[in-house]
C-alpha cells in the first residue's frame, strides 16, 4: 500500500561538470547500480503515492535509466530556468493538488537508507514544522551548503559555497541536499526564489529563509552517519561512496553466514546474493546479480559478473561473464567463462581453459589449455590437452557436439559442425572434420618423414646448424668406433 500522504521528488537534472564525464553523473555506478538507481530504491521503500524524478542534461540517457529501474517513477523535465528550486517547482506542477508532504532526495546521494529517511519523516511531522533540512556534521564542509542557526539553534537559512561569508564558510554543519516539506508552504515560497547569488539560479535553500521570514517553522535533522548522507560530485567521492557502500555489503553477508577472508579486497555488488557458508577468498569480485550457492568457494583472483554457482562447486582464479557453473563443478586456476558456458553437476574446467556458449555434460573435464566454443559436451568426456572447437568459417558459427563417455586426445581440433558419437575416441593431434560413429577411434595418420641434413644446408653458421653438426660427427665417429670393436 502506497502512502497517501508522502511524493517523493529526486532531482537529477544537473550536469555534474567536477566527474569531467561523458556519463551524466547520475548514471556513474557504485556497487553495480547507477547513483540515481539506490536513490530510486530508497524512495520506493517508502512507499509513497508519487516518485517524481526531474531531469534536464542528457535527458534521454537518464529517462532511459530511470525507466529501467523504476518503471512507476514519474519523469518530469526541468526548463530551461536553472536551479534546484526551478527542479521542484516543475516537480509540484505536476504533482496538481497534492497536499501532503514533499520529501526532496538528490539522486547524486546514493547511500541514504529508507530508515533514516523514515525518521527524517517522522520528526518533521512530530515538529509541525513547515520544512525540515537533513544536516550532515562533517570535518571538510567545503563545496556544500552551510546550515546557519540563530541563537536558539533554529535553522535560519542555508548558505552555498560561492555565496558564503568567512564565517559561514567555518561552518561544519552541512546541507545533504535532502527536505521534507509541506506541500502547501512550499508551492507559495518556491514563486518568490530570486536569483541574486553567484550562480544566478533558483536554489531551493532560498525557501528555508523565506519561510523563516514569514514565520513558519524551519527544522533541521542530523543524520546519523555523515558518510552515508554525503553526495558524490567529483570521481574522488564516488570511489569514496563505492567503498562505503561496499563495506555495509560485505558486513551484511557476513552477517547472514558468508566467510569472506579478506574484505578489503573483496567486491559485491548490492544486487549478488551469498548463501551462508559460502566462502569468498580475497580479490575477488561477485558483480551483477550473481547467485552462489551454499558451501561453494569463490576466489582468490576471481571475478563472476552475472554468473550462478551451484552447491559446492569451487572457482578460483577465474574470469566469468554470464556463466552457469553447476554444483560440484570446479573452474580455474586461469579459465575463462564467456557469456553462455554451462557447467553440468561435477563438470571440470581447468588450467588456461576458455568456454563460451556451450554446455559441459555432468562430470565431463576440459582440464587444460582449450577452446570451447559453441559446443555441447556430453556426460563423463574427457578432453585432452590443447582441445580446440574450431566453431567459424569466417561466415558463420557452427556447433560441435560431442556425445556421452568420449575420450581424445591432446592437440585435436574439431572443425564444425560436427558430431563424435558415444564412447568414441581421438588420437594424439587428430584434425576431426567429419562425424565420428558411436565407439569409433579417429585418427588424422600421416608418415613421418624427416629430411636429413636441412638445417645445415638451409641455415648455414646458425647455433642450430652448428649444434646440429657437432651431434652429427659425434654420432658418425661412435658410429666407426661399434664397428672397430665389431
Amino acid at each position: 500500500m502506497s502512502t497517501p500522504d508522502l511524493a517523493v521528488v529526486i532531482l537529477a537534472a544537473g550536469q555534474g561538470t567536477r566527474m569531467r564525464s561523458r556519463l551524466p553523473k547520475v548514471l556513474h555506478a557504485v556497487g553495480g547500480r547507477p547513483l540515481v538507481g539506490h536513490v530510486l530504491d530508497t524512495a520506493t521503500a517508502l512507499n509513497p503515492v508519487r516518485i517524481e524524478v526531474v531531469v534536464r542534461h542528457e535527458r534521454d540517457r537518464v529517462v532511459e535509466a530511470v525507466q529501467h529501474l523504476a518503471p512507476d517513477a514519474r519523469v518530469v523535465d526541468q526548463d530551461e530556468i536553472p536551479g534546484t528550486g526551478r527542479a521542484v517547482q516543475v516537480a509540484l506542477d505536476d504533482l496538481g493538488d497534492f497536499g501532503g508532504d514533499v520529501l526532496v532526495l538528490s539522486a547524486d546521494v546514493p547511500l541514504l537508507e529508507a530508515t533514516t529517511l523514515a525518521d527524517l519523516l517522522a520528526a518533521h511531522r512530530a515538529s509541525g514544522a513547515a520544512a525540515t533540512v537533513l544536516s550532515a556534521r562533517v570535518d571538510d564542509p567545503h563545496g556544500y551548503g552551510r546550515v546557519i542557526r540563530d541563537a536558539s539553534g533554529t535553522v535560519q537559512r542555508i548558505v552555498e559555497q560561492k555565496d558564503a561569508t568567512e564565517d559561514e564558510a567555518a561552518v561544519a554543519e552541512i546541507n545533504v541536499g535532502v527536505y521534507v516539506f509541506q506541500a502547501a508552504p512550499l508551492r507559495t515560497h518556491l514563486d518568490l526564489i530570486g536569483t541574486a547569488n553567484a550562480q544566478g539560479e533558483r536554489y531551493l535553500t532560498d525557501v528555508v529563509g523565506l519561510l523563516r521570514d514569514s514565520r513558519h517553522m524551519v527544522a533541521a535533522s542530523e543524520a546519523p552517519d555523515a558518510t552515508a548522507a554525503l553526495g558524490v560530485n567529483d570521481r574522488v567521492q564516488l570511489s569514496e561512496a563505492a567503498r562505503t557502500l561496499n563495506a555495509r555489503t560485505v558486513r551484511k553477508w557476513q552477517l547472514a553466514g558468508v566467510t569472506i577472508v579478506d574484505p578489503a579486497t573483496t567486491w559485491i555488488d548490492v544486487d549478488a546474493t551469498l548463501a551462508p557458508d559460502v566462502t569468498v577468498l580475497p580479490n575477488t569480485h561477485i558483480l551483477r546479480a550473481t547467485t552462489v550457492a551454499t558451501g561453494a568457494t569463490v576466489g582468490p583472483d576471481t571475478s563472476l559478473v552475472g554468473c550462478e554457482v551451484g552447491e559446492d562447486a569451487t572457482v578460483t582464479r577465474t574470469d566469468a561473464t554470464f556463466a552457469v557453473i553447476g554444483p560440484r563443478a570446479t573452474v580455474g586456476p586461469f579459465a575463462y567463462l564467456r557469456a553462455g558456458a554451462t557447467l553440468a553437476e561435477g563438470a571440470k574446467v581447468g588450467t588456461y581453459v576458455e568456454v563460451k556458449n556451450s554446455t559441459i555434460g555432468a562430470g565431463s573435464k576440459v582440464p587444460h589449455l582449450s577452446y570451447v566454443g559453441d559446443t555441447t559436451i556430453g556426460q563423463g568426456v574427457n578432453l585432452g590437452a590443447g582441445a580446440i572447437t574450431a566453431n567459424y568459417d569466417d561466415l558463420t558459427k557452427h556447433r560441435t557436439e560431442i556425445g556421452d563417455e568420449v575420450h581424445t586426445g591432446s592437440h585435436n581440433v574439431f572443425v564444425a559442425p560436427v558430431r563424435i558419437g558415444d564412447g568414441a575416441k581421438t588420437g594424439a593431434g587428430a584434425v576431426i572434420r567429419k562425424d565420428v560413429p558411436p565407439g569409433a577411434l579417429a585418427l588424422s595418420v600421416a608418415p613421418q618423414r624427416n629430411v636429413e641434413g636441412w638445417v645445415e644446408k638451409n641455415r648455414p653458421g646458425t647455433k642450430a646448424a652448428d649444434a646440429a653438426a657437432r651431434a652429427r660427427t659425434a654420432q658418425e665417429a661412435g658410429d666407426g668406433s661399434q664397428e672397430e670393436h665389431g
